[in-house]
């Protein structure tokens, strides 16, 4: 049986080789583990190993492990998953990070309802890289708006952008994909200076979402093992 450890430190070698590929440093690379359906047991193992950041999909999930884990007061919480309007007053409260804000309704709703006297939340904005009917994200087009929104929110820091492609393990056109999400980030950050986070590459992609330019890769099944 392999261990969440031993699956932690497998994880750190292939981004250090990746970024090795790519004539980076492996320490401009955040690994965020992705522990969505996954019980706080296995966050534990994982914090024990020295993993901090974590990202939770589904709101009520979330906050029921945050409160478990309420001890672990470095842990930092990361929203990566679809924002119902219903359910952002749960983010808004509970998380450090939302990596998933797609529309203005949104981001205007977070910022309402962080709470006072709590840090602001820091916001990627969401891009439908691949133009996927199904998925969520912002039109690349419609990205400086959104931003300007985030801008003027005092309780949202914008930080930058996130995408999940279409899946394919072509690595030509994964590459591709996240060719386009760092020219989005480039475009940004050339109007907001002080973003940082390009959130892209799963446990398929790191590779290629690494030599895009990727400073944080979100890996669930790899660590983890299949979602329960």
């Amino acid at each position: 049986m392999v261990t969440i450890a031993e699956r932690l430190t497998s994880a750190y070698a292939r981004i250090a080789q990746a970024a090795k590929n790519s004539q980076r440093s492996e320490h401009e690379i955040c690994l965020l583990a992705v522990s969505k359906t996954k019980p706080a047991a296995d966050l534990i193992a994982a914090y024990q190993h020295g993993q901090r950041q974590f990202g939770e999909s589904y709101a009520q999930e979330a906050v029921e492990k945050v409160t478990q884990l309420a001890q672990y007061k470095d842990i930092i919480w990361h929203f990566i998953g679809p924002i119902q309007s219903n359910k952002s007053a749960l983010v808004a409260e509970h998380f450090d990070w939302v990596q998933s804000v797609d529309r203005i309704k949104i981001a205007k709703r977070l910022n309402t309802q962080r709470p006072t006297g709590k840090a602001p939340l820091n916001v990627l904005l969401q891009v439908n890289i691949s133009l996927e009917d199904a998925k969520s994200g912002c039109h690349p087009d419609e990205l400086m708006n959104l931003a300007e929104c985030v801008s003027h929110c005092d309780n949202l820091t914008l930080r930058g952008v996130m995408a999940i492609p279409a899946k394919t393990d072509n690595y030509q056109q994964q590459l591709q994909y996240f060719e386009q999400l760092r020219t989005c980030f480039d475009k940004l950050k050339a109007q907001y200076p002080q973003i940082d986070t390009l959130s892209m590459g799963m446990s398929n992609d790191i590779e290629a979402a690494i030599a895009a330019g990727s400073t944080m890769v979100r890996i669930g099944t790899d660590i983890f093992g299949q979602r329960t």
